[in-house]
């Protein structure tokens, strides 16, 4: 099992961020790890022990408001313009001028949008379960729950909590699955009981936010071409379509699409077929 060293970077509207920086070949570009909106730098342990193992130096964020790193004054900053500036000082207080990007859902938003703002740093690129083009469906889905403040006595009450309320993202879950997730999720709060590890006040952003059509996100994802890049998409995702996966790959010919079947959104990065399709596009930059 890969150690790892307990990090920060600071903001530069003065939060103290925080990551996990597992040890790796110097000479190979770092793999900096960003995950979904709700989620954190624990998401990626058992994916960033196995890179690590291998020689790959692996950075496992959590945004602000996630996890260790401190909650924003403001909970306007909770937005992916803020969180591509908050990853941008991190690069720089690491020397980092070439890594490698994997992405979760929001993560992945934030690789193409770390793209728009100078692709030629980007090695290549995992992107999970997220697209240009995002359904209403799942977004709808997502903000039903966001910023719900629910706690829980212990840690099975929190993981059948879980297996209720996300059972038809991950059918094939067992209890000891719903378990790890739970503790991936949630944390110890200081009256004794087990909540959700991220700052309720991230959702006042998307309530903030105004109806009416998308932002076009195609430029940022067109800014990755001419590199590897691995598309993960659950099976049934309500989150990225198929449709939209396919005209992904479709314009990027350097484009792995891999479909996690029965899991929804989005993959654990755990599946054996998205581990081995992480390996094979390492692999193409080692």
């Amino acid at each position: 099992m890969a150690d790892y060293q307990v990090r920060s970077w600071s903001s530069r509207d003065g939060l103290r961020l925080h990551f996990r920086d597992y040890p790796g070949d110097p000479a190979r570009p770092p793999v900096l790890c960003m995950p979904g909106l709700t989620r954190n730098a624990r998401d990626f342990e058992a994916l960033a022990e196995h890179l690590s193992d291998l020689g790959w130096r692996v950075l496992c964020i959590d945004l602000r408001g996630r996890g260790d790193s401190d909650y924003a004054k403001d909970p306007m900053t909770y937005h992916p313009g803020q969180y591509v500036q908050d990853i941008e000082a991190l690069l720089e207080a690491e020397a980092i001028s070439r890594f490698v990007s994997i992405g979760t859902s929001l993560g992945g938003l934030l690789t193409m949008l770390l793209a728009l703002g100078g692709a030629d740093r980007i090695a290549g690129a995992v992107i999970n379960d997220i697209g240009p083009v995002i359904e209403t469906e799942g977004l709808d889905r997502i903000r039903s729950y966001v910023g719900q403040g629910r706690s829980f006595e212990t840690w099975m009450h929190a993981a059948r909590a879980l297996a209720e309320a996300q059972g038809d993202i991950f059918p094939d879950f067992a209890i000891t699955d719903w378990l790890r997730m739970a503790k991936r999720t949630m944390a110890v709060g200081s009256g004794g009981r087990i909540a959700f590890d991220y700052d309720m006040k991230i959702a006042e952003p998307l309530d903030a936010a105004p109806e009416g059509a998308a932002p076009d996100l195609w430029p940022a994802f067109d800014a990755l071409a001419g590199r590897p890049l691995l598309l993960l998409r659950g099976a049934h995702s309500d989150i990225l379509s198929a449709e939209a996966a396919q005209e992904m790959a479709a314009r990027n010919p350097q484009l792995e699409l891999v479909t996690v079947a029965r899991v929804g959104h989005a993959p654990t990065l755990d599946e054996p077929v998205a581990v081995a399709a992480i390996e094979r596009l390492l692999a193409a930059l080692a």
